[in-house]
This record gives C-alpha cells, structure tokens and sequence, in this order.
C-alpha cells in the first residue's frame, strides 16, 4: 500500500486521481469517504483509497476524512500535494485542545490547503475566519445513500420490531450515534454529543409515556445505557457489524431524538427524514440548514431537554403533524442524497484534479 501511494507522486501525469484516506475504522467518515468516491467516480475521476498516512504525499491529490490531520502541519502540508478534507465540527468556543490547535494551524497553512468542505453553514462561517480564500471552502451536506432507507410502513414497522425483538406495544425512540469517549465501554461521556440531554429528555418524555422504550446503536453507549437504567427506562442496544443494516433499524422507531451540543451532520438527521421516521434534534450541525421547524421536524435550542421531550410529545399525539413531518421528511432526504448532490461535488473536485473528463 505504501509503495503504490509513493509511486503516483512519480507520475508524468500528477493529479489524475483521488487519493481517498481512511482513519482505518469501519464509522460514520469512512462511510462518508466511500460515498463521496461514489459520486467522484460518476464525473469519471478515478479513484484510490488508503489507510491511514504517516506523511503526506507530493504530487498527489489526497482527500483526508477530517481536519484532525491538522494537528501535524509539518506532515501533511509542506509536500506539495493537494489537499482537501471536511472540517465537520469543531467549535473553538467549547475550548477542546485539539479543536483549536487545528484552528490555529488552518489559521497558519490556510495557503497549502486546496479545498475544504463544510457540511453545513455555521462551520463555514468558523473555518473562514482563518482568512482561507472563501473560493476554496465549499458547502455540502453530509448525505446518505438513498439506496439504504425507504420509508417506514407498518408492515416494515412491524417486522423489523419481530426481527430485533422490539416489543411491538411500545413506543419506540431511537439514538443511534457513539456518544462515550473512546472505543470501549463508554461509560465517560463525549459531552459534545449530548448524552445527559439525552437522558434527561428520555426522563422527562417518560412521565406522560408510560410504553417509552429506547432503541441505541453504535460504539460506546455505556453512559446512556446506565443512565435509562437509573431511569427505569427499557431499552436494547443492537451495535451492527455494517452500517448499511442501519436502515432496518430505523423501521422499528416511532421517533429519533437528537441531543447534541455540536456536530457536523449528523447522518441521523436525514437517515431518520429517509426513513419517515419523526425527527426531534437540538439546533446543531446540518440541521440548522436542513430542519424547517415543525415542518420536516423540529429543532431546539442546544441543552433544551424540555424542548425536546415536549416536542417528542406533540409528535407522538398528534397523528396529522406526524403525517405531514413525515412526507416533508423525506422530500428533504431525496434532495440530499449522495446521488443529488453530485453537482455540489463536480464543483468541489474541478481544478482539484487534472482528469480527462470535461465536467459538462
């Protein structure tokens, strides 16, 4: 792998392709980057992926999965490669130490860097206050793979309920993210995601339904799992081995319920729309962008727990404002679907790449 790498930046013909880098895990980036090839691949750009790199490469074309790479400038952007990454999330005002170390560095080497994509438009307002020529920063959303969702029936509902051993008398919310510190239990909280909003919600939403049972997928959930169990709160935690299974579990929500103090997209909020599945997040990420309150879901102040659970309760009632939410949902999730927003990336990818396609 090392060898082949090392061999395109002796090319005659440097930046013919895309340099696709892993961070060596099977999660929401790498899923990201095999979407994004997708689509590169539909304007005829070729193509190749890698593991994780110890230095950057010259002459190459490389997309790296986010702007932590940043945290070693003297790797990466002294080689004469082209660079491109999303920079998803990363608020300096929350103080993290490696946040604002990869500020600080954009702010340095804003110059080398060739085109960074933003999902959503408070972190494109953050990354261009390092003085990066705003012709460099693009504006995308993190999209989903249509392929993957299809709008919930009670058929589907049902089955899917039978298939992971959901109760079918309850109602169901859903939370499916990594939202503990680290690859392991995670039972200390990765605060940014909101797990103890999370919590309280669920809390709160439990005194007017009784039946509330919560479904949670992915890694580290070991907070939220102790805290529904302080609560009283029924759950099950089904962490799939592929992300494309995903969609299947959506068919067994009733709601999703989105908590976090920041975020880049998440995938969740139009997995959920994709799945006609209602949508109740805090005000972060995309879904400042994509949300159209109490039309395609409705949106909360960050830390609102009470916006959140009442919110939950008027979704859960209403059967009309579901019905709506739900077809506006999901005209929402057909216009961001890797597929449709091809055009954005022919954008982003034109004078990146020196391919033989003419971009028409």
């Amino acid at each position: 792998m090392l060898f082949n790498n090392l061999f395109h930046s002796f090319s005659k013909q440097p930046y013919k392709d895309v340099l696709f880098v892993s961070e060596g895990v099977d999660w929401v980036t790498t899923q990201e980057i095999k979407g994004v090839a997708e689509a590169v691949e539909t304007l005829g750009i070729k193509s190749r992926f890698s593991g994780p790199l110890k230095i950057g490469l010259p002459r190459q074309s490389i997309f790296y999965p986010s702007a932590y790479f940043l945290r070693y400038p003297s790797r990466y952007l002294t080689m004469g490669g082209r660079i491109a990454f999303p920079f998803y999330h990363g608020y300096p005002e929350y103080g993290d130490p490696l946040v604002l170390k990869c500020h600080e560095n954009l702010r340095k080497y804003h110059r080398t860097v060739t085109r960074i994509q933003a999902s959503h438009s408070y972190m494109r307002s953050i990354i261009l206050e390092s003085g990066i020529n705003p012709e460099k920063v693009f504006l995308i959303p993190i999209a989903i793979d249509g392929r993957l969702f299809s709008p919930q029936t009670s058929e589907s509902k049902k089955n899917s309920r039978n298939k992971f051993g959901i109760p079918q008398s309850a109602v169901v919310a859903g939370s499916f993210q990594k939202d503990g510190n680290g690859w392991g239990e995670g039972l200390e909280p990765k605060l940014v995601k909101g797990p103890d909003i999370f919590i309280d919600a669920v809390k709160k939403l439990k005194e007017s339904v009784p039946e509330l049972y919560v479904l949670l997928s992915g890694p580290a959930r070991g907070y939220v799992k102790k805290g529904l169990e302080r609560a009283g709160i029924p759950y099950k935690h089904i962490y799939l081995e592929k992300y494309e299974e995903i969609g299947a579990l959506f068919q067994c929500l009733d709601l999703y319920i989105i908590a976090s103090r920041q975020e880049g997209g998440p995938k969740a909020v139009l997995e959920s729309m994709a799945s006609g599945v209602p949508l109740v997040t805090t005000r972060v990420g995309q879904a400042m962008d994509l949300v159209e309150q109490g039309g395609n879901a409705f949106m909360v102040d960050i830390e609102d727990s009470d916006g959140l659970s009442e919110c939950s309760r008027k979704v859960l009632s209403d059967t009309e404002l579901r019905s709506r939410m739900v077809d506006q949902g999901i005209r929402t999730a057909r216009e961001n679907t890797y597929s449709s927003h091809i055009p954005l990336w022919k954008n982003f990818f034109k004078g990146f790449v020196n391919a033989d396609q003419t971009y028409e």
